[in-house]
């Protein structure tokens, strides 16, 4: 969990030009869930986010956070203020980052799953990811409760070193959920582990008549990622693990002595500075952040077909 490229960055680009999206046009019902979670184990500390599933009319669902995409109208105006006066602003002042920066797709009616992140290549962004085919064991209980507005019945399972307890409603009629879990007679309205580390709650949904899974800001700034990069689970791993450990590496050579001493109008410092600024952010997201969903990579092989 993370933000992938800063409001700096996002500045940097701010001047590029967006380009028209050639995808064809989807609908998608969205679902918002609200997850809590806790970032480090060895803390009682809890953290909330909320992120969404689309399921759309293209036999497909995306699972991501919602925080850029909430801001989209906010980044807008934002943007075409600095195309329009020439100056840099730091946003990190108006704008909430995500804490969540992958993406899980799931393809219909097969249920793969992909699992899609971005690293940094230079100043481009690149889409890395690994394919998996789960087969969830799911033991359907008989009890029932109303959750919200919603009729659900139990069920048990374990995945990704954790148990897992979901609570489902045959009135939406999707076999989805959030994150990688799916393959209920019925949507997941609420799931947590055990320990509750992990605990995802649905809180409403509407229909999105012209859907696209992108922010306004990944367009403008042609910062899709493109083609995805397609890994083994273990490579994508080591490849994300190295990336977090310096996530300027590939950064770094391009930075002259020169364009690090440039002041940057509209904002406090040196390029420099802002780079060394976000450097240690990075650090200390990572720093703070240990406690990852799956935590056994074995326990998640074995329920592979």
């Amino acid at each position: 969990m993370k933000k992938l490229f800063s409001v700096f960055f996002i500045a940097l680009f701010a001047f590029a030009s967006a380009q028209d999206s050639k995808d064809a046009k989807e609908s998608a019902n969205r679902f918002f869930y609200e997850l809590t979670f806790k970032p480090k184990k060895d803390s009682t500390k809890l953290d909330k986010v909320v992120t969404i599933l689309d399921i759309t009319d293209k036999n497909r669902s995306i699972y991501q956070d919602y925080t850029v995409i909430a801001q989209d109208s906010i980044m807008k105006i934002e943007m075409e203020a600095i195309q329009k006066s020439g100056m840099m602003k730091d946003l990190s002042k108006s704008l909430k980052t995500p804490k969540i920066s992958a993406r899980v797709y799931k393809t219909y009616p097969s249920m793969k799953i992909q699992y899609v992140d971005k690293i940094a290549s230079g100043f481009t962004p690149t889409n890395i990811g690994y394919s998996e085919e789960l087969k969830f064991n799911w033991n359907i209980l008989n009890d029932k409760q109303k959750i919200g507005e919603y009729n659900t019945q139990k069920a048990t399972t374990e995945f990704g070193g954790r148990k897992w307890t979901a609570w489902f409603s045959t009135d939406l009629p999707f076999q989805d959920g959030p994150y990688k879990f799916f393959g209920l007679p019925g949507l997941i309205i609420k799931i947590e582990d055990d320990q509750k580390n992990y605990s995802w709650v649905l809180q409403g949904n509407k229909k999105i008549k012209d859907y696209t899974e992108y922010s306004y800001i990944e367009s403008l700034m042609q910062a899709k990622g493109g083609k995805v990069n397609e890994l083994s689970r273990e490579k994508f791993e080591k490849t994300f693990n190295d990336f977090k450990k310096d996530p300027f590496a590939s950064i770094r050579p391009m930075m002259t002595q020169e364009m690090m001493s440039k002041s940057v109008p509209g904002m406090d410092g040196t390029v420099g500075d802002m780079v060394k600024k976000q450097e240690k952010q990075y650090k200390d997201f990572y720093n703070a952040n240990d406690n990852p969903i799956e935590i056994s990579l074995q326990s998640t092989d074995k329920m592979k077909k």
